[in-house]
């Protein structure tokens, strides 16, 4: 097709973020139950969740406490937060397992043309995963 003519055929892809399951259960049932207006549009909904999200729970807080009391005692600058991304982090916390992630490199640009690291922030960030590996 062209510009300022109704298309044959339209596609779009969703990436949705949420704090918690509950709220992932609502907007999945939210956009499978959407209600097409007009009868010669066909609305068809392919996909789904394909993690669970990773939630801030009693599981992970001890974990994340030790974290942060270790950068404290290091001098570092570090604070706890609930991003939204994907990472294998977010099935192992589903299961109970304490779990902490962002504890890779330290840059910015996530996902562009313009992705980078900032070594020697990455590095502090290595020596608390040593510290915390090395209680566990």
């Amino acid at each position: 097709t062209t510009s300022n003519v109704v298309a044959e055929r339209a596609t779009l892809a969703v990436d949705v973020r949420v704090p918690d399951l509950p709220e992932a259960e609502r907007v999945d049932a939210a956009v499978r139950g959407y209600a097409v207006r007009d009868p010669r549009v066909r609305v068809e909904v392919a996909g789904g969740l394909n993690r669970p999200p990773m939630e801030a729970n009693a599981v992970n807080a001890p974990l994340l406490e030790r974290a942060l009391a270790l950068a404290s005692a290091a001098g570092w600058s570090v604070e706890g937060s609930v991003v939204g991304g994907g990472s294998d982090g977010n099935f192992t916390s589903a299961l109970g397992v304490p779990t902490l992630d962002g504890l890779g490199s330290v840059g910015g640009g996530a996902h562009t043309s313009d992705e980078h690291i900032r070594i020697g922030e990455s590095l502090d960030r290595l020596g608390l995963l040593a510290s915390l590996l090395m209680e566990a």
